[in-house]
């Protein structure tokens, strides 16, 4: 659905501040049930080959465009998409660039969290939809920036909690909503997954493969180091959020959909890197505790040295309520009672909890990419970023060592400036600005 002309004219104008020489406009359009969804995978070192193949695996869509910083990686990639769809994908190294593609009708990315809402704002911008990979957001204020983005242009923006789709999950969810275990007081949140030392390496030259720049995006500019390229950026503040934002968002976000809850009244959180001397920044043992205006209480916890498992859960929830509890370890059977006597479960009708219930979480985005209606994603923008900011939130107390009131009306700590300063970044890299006005 076109955008206003403003809009446009401000794109424009921002595309062409951060170096665009020029920008053609697609109008969006309907898509009937036989016409083709041009794809383009923007980051695919990791996450992204599973975007790839995803997509490739639908009938009606075709990938048509692969975007990475690293161009050691295309050539491998656009065979995989040659052999799979008979044609070669067109490859990019600056994202910018791509957005001038007419063939590109949705954006799917999973570049460092860094870059995630810089791309999905300007793909709105451009009417292009979007599959964002979890965290939505690299920080709180970038979050409110997508949403903005997406209900301006209209566009359908998908985050990839990838368990919004399960089966077994939306039950659970739906089972606890319907009071299976009486009335829901807590979830947790595990993230129990081995994080061994990174160790410490010195500052480079970048491979010649590598755009630094690009790769760098937003983020204030520093020299190349091997330990950010390619995976440990997540433990680094100026690209990722720990592994509270890395694995442990999918069960952030698990947890707050049993609890029914959006934003906190009240965040602690603690924690350290133990256990070896590196270079990484962020905790490898974790512990956050949530509390909303009724009192429920979400905690979570990351444990990334040896540990033992909760429940035969190590990567996963717990739920508690009234009458008993829930746990992921065994596909979250009822559990009632001071003894814990297993119940049988109730089959509910899965559409109860949101989303249209389709349990392929590539196939409900773009099913709601040709119907136009935001209502049958498993996971819209707004979802995904209210669990990528309860991990923002954990992050600024852990940083702060201290406990903190948050206003989930106003979306900022009360009575502390140093804290509400953490919701955003500090400073945005000339070019690659978040828009205040989307």
């Amino acid at each position: 659905m076109k955008g206003k002309g403003v809009s446009r004219r401000d794109f424009l104008a921002g595309m062409a501040g951060a170096g665009v020489a020029s920008f053609f406009y697609v109008p969006s359009r309907a898509f009937g049930s036989n016409d083709s969804i041009g794809v383009a995978v923007v980051g695919f070192h990791g996450q992204g080959k599973t975007h790839i193949n995803s997509f490739l695996s639908i009938e009606g869509v075709r990938v048509v465009a692969l975007c990475d910083v690293d161009e050691s990686l295309w050539e491998s990639a656009s065979k995989l998409v040659e052999q799979k769809q008979g044609t070669k994908p067109k490859l990019y190294a600056d994202f910018r660039k791509l957005l001038e593609d007419p063939s590109v009708d949705v954006v799917s990315t999973a570049t460092p969290n860094h870059w995630h809402a810089l791309i999905t704002i300007w793909a709105c911008q451009a009417e292009k939809d979007v599959y964002v990979e979890k965290p939505a957001c690299w920080c709180f204020w970038e979050g409110e920036k997508m949403i903005e983005a997406a209900r301006k242009y209209n566009r359908i923006v998908q985050v990839g909690h990838q368990k919004r789709s399960s089966a077994t999950i939306r039950n659970a969810v739906a089972r606890a909503w319907a009071g299976e275990i009486g009335e829901i007081y807590m979830a947790r949140g595990l993230c129990y997954k081995p994080r061994e030392s990174i160790g410490i390496k010195a500052d480079c030259d970048p491979p010649s493969y590598l755009h630094w720049d690009l790769w760098q995006g937003p983020a204030p500019r520093r020299p190349f180091n091997p330990n950010y390229v390619h995976y440990n950026w997540h433990w680094f503040w100026e690209y990722g959020n720990g592994d509270i934002g890395n694995q442990g968002v999918h069960e952030m976000d698990i947890a707050r959909w049993f609890l029914r809850k959006r934003l906190p009244v009240f965040v602690f959180s603690t924690g350290g890197r133990y256990g070896y001397k590196d270079q990484g920044e962020t905790p490898n043992t974790q512990v956050a505790t949530f509390q909303f205006d009724d009192g429920k209480m979400l905690v979570f916890e990351v444990r990334g040295l040896p540990t033992n498992d909760e429940s035969n859960t190590k990567i996963g929830n717990l739920v508690y309520g009234s009458k008993g509890y829930m746990f992921s370890g065994d596909d979250f059977k009822p559990h009632i009672g001071y003894k814990g006597e297993i119940q049988p479960a109730t089959d509910l009708i899965l559409p109860a909890v949101g989303g249209s219930g389709e349990g392929n979480h590539y196939r409900n985005f773009i099913n709601a990419v040709r119907s136009r209606r935001r209502e049958e994603l498993n996971c819209d923008v707004e979802e995904g970023v209210l669990s990528a900011q309860l991990c923002h939130l954990a992050n600024i107390s852990y940083r702060l060592k201290r406990a903190l009131r948050f206003d989930p009306e106003k979306k900022e700590f009360i009575g502390d400036p140093e804290a509400n300063a953490m919701l955003r970044r500090k400073r945005y890299e000339k070019g690659f600005e978040i828009p205040e006005k989307v």
